[in-house]
């Protein structure tokens, strides 16, 4: 096992310009553990900027981050983002894109992988076609999906423990809520072209945490202060692909 003297991290040298950032979380182990880490990468460069360990991924952390990134002299073009609700307020002025495979997981969660009602498999459909429509054309066919369904998404039911009144399909309703919320950050890239901007957070998903996961799993015996210090060699280190 590596000791501590010998995960000795460098300094981040940073070179203030403009970036069009990728920010994502990422948690290791159980719950409990309250082990987690924050990165900002440039799309541009591919080169990992900042990054903060965290307990739970909070408002105040993004804009934390942001704020020192600007501090270090970088202007920030566009970021591309998870979802998190409110998280569009820590980079207001600056092109923000919803993540789009965040985006189905929402839809997902809600209405499952395989939805056996007609309107959530017409949702589902729509969504699907995500990456290859245009703002336009995907405004129109969820204000004909909505046409079509609002009656239905409408519906009531009595509770049988409470006896009042609630949605019958809330899942569907949330799904469809969660599209017309994000709307406006779905097509920043297409609408912004000459940024370049991702339409995912992948370049951290797979490239950068992946592999933090594996040393977690490759270092099951170092204490939670010798794991964030291997961490910060990583990213301190980190390969530009």
């Amino acid at each position: 096992m590596k000791q501590r003297d010998e995960y000795i991290v460098d300094i981040k040298v940073h070179n203030p310009r403009a970036v069009n950032l990728v920010c994502d979380a990422t948690f290791y182990g159980k719950r409990k553990d309250k082990l987690g880490t924050l990165v900002f990468k440039d799309v541009w460069s591919k080169e990992i900027l900042i990054w903060k360990h965290i307990e739970s991924e909070t408002i105040k952390d993004y804009k934390y981050l942001k704020e020192e990134l600007i501090t270090l002299g970088y202007t920030i073009t566009s970021a591309t983002l998870d979802g998190k609700r409110g998280l569009n307020k820590a980079f207001k002025n600056i092109p923000i894109q919803m993540c789009h495979f965040h985006q189905k997981k929402i839809v997902q969660r809600y209405i499952t992988m395989r939805p056996k009602l007609q309107a959530s498999k017409d949702l589902k459909k729509i969504v699907s076609r995500l990456t290859q429509t245009t703002e336009r054309n995907f405004t129109n066919k969820l204000d004909e999906w909505y046409e079509t369904y609002k009656d239905f998404l409408e519906e009531k039911s009595v509770s049988s423990t409470t006896g009042e009144l609630h949605y019958t399909h809330p899942r569907i309703r949330a799904a469809y809520r969660s599209l017309r919320t994000n709307l406006p950050y779905l097509f920043t890239y297409k609408n912004h072209k000459n940024l370049a901007i991702s339409n995912t957070t992948n370049a951290l998903e797979g490239g950068v945490f992946s592999h933090m996961k594996n040393m977690i799993s490759l270092h099951r015996g170092l204490s939670k202060s010798l794991k964030l210090n291997l961490f910060d060699y990583y990213l301190v280190n980190y390969k530009k692909k």
